[in-house]
């Protein structure tokens, strides 16, 4: 069930209409036609290969479509986005940039580095007073204050990624993308990470998850947009979408769901 636009009042951030995707010589996305909104937080299901992390590239611009007639990729209503000018609007957090920080790199350069599109600073990088306000108020907002001037390589996994989330934050995006951004995390890291998402989303920033942990999905999302082989395959809300029988047919195995405190765990039928 499609969700009903017809009462958002604002145009959508991210307007992608069939819409074809390469990597490496293989198609991963073909006839991808998708529409988010500010204000409504969304979580992107799929499993391995379903073109989610091809949307988040297609999304960050570091991949571009196939040019063809009918199609279009419009970022907050525009498909010709300055790189530079998205950083302001959008924050995107994935497990490429966390593979390039250096080990040495502490916390509070890594955030103060995005104020300049990079990652680490430099002679001709130096964050202004305001910037560095900005970098401590995060740290403190976010309780990672003891992170900042630890070096990366000694962070856990969830420490990582929390700073990688602060860092996004700099500029006050309208949208946080998140690449499965529990992968990889302990019971404890993850629960943390899920207490900051959902504190982000009441404090309103607009998320958008990208996962295929059905139990990554918080009580503040609003939408489940399912991918299978490059195109939407199921959308609606929690409530109709996150059920046994609808993800028993979009993972093709039986199962079964369990709900507490507005999460859910899939569990095998």
């Amino acid at each position: 069930m499609n969700p009903d636009h017809a009462s958002h009042k604002h145009s959508p951030w991210l307007d992608i209409q069939s819409v074809e995707a390469w990597i490496d010589g293989q198609r991963i996305v073909h006839n991808l036609s998708l529409m988010l909104w500010p204000g409504q937080s969304t979580v992107i299901l799929g499993r391995n290969g379903a073109g989610k992390s091809t949307l988040v590239k297609l999304i960050s611009r570091s991949l571009y479509p196939v040019v063809q007639p009918g199609s279009h990729l419009r970022l907050f209503g525009s498909e010709t986005v300055n790189v530079w000018q998205l950083r302001q609007r959008l924050g995107i957090v994935n497990t490429e940039l966390e593979r390039r920080i250096p080990a040495a790199m502490t916390g509070r350069e890594l955030l103060q580095s995005a104020f300049f599109g990079a990652i680490g600073l430099g002679r001709d990088r130096r964050p202004s007073d305001q910037q560095c306000q900005r970098v401590n108020s995060l740290l403190q907002s976010l309780d990672l204050q003891k992170l900042g001037d630890v070096g990366f390589g000694q962070l856990s996994d969830g420490q990582k990624r929390r700073l990688l989330i602060a860092r996004s934050l700099v500029h006050d995006p309208d949208v946080l993308v998140l690449d499965e951004p529990i992968n990889g995390l302990d019971l404890r890291a993850r629960h943390k990470l899920l207490a900051l998402l959902r504190d982000l989303c009441r404090n309103g920033t607009t998320l958008v998850l990208v996962t295929h942990h059905v139990d990554a999905v918080i009580p503040e999302i609003q939408r489940v947009v399912g991918l299978t082989e490059g195109k939407v395959s199921m959308d609606g809300s929690p409530k109709d979408i996150l059920t046994a029988d609808q993800l028993s047919n979009f993972y093709d195995t039986p199962l079964t769901v369990v709900e507490s405190h507005g999460y859910r765990q899939v569990l095998p039928a």
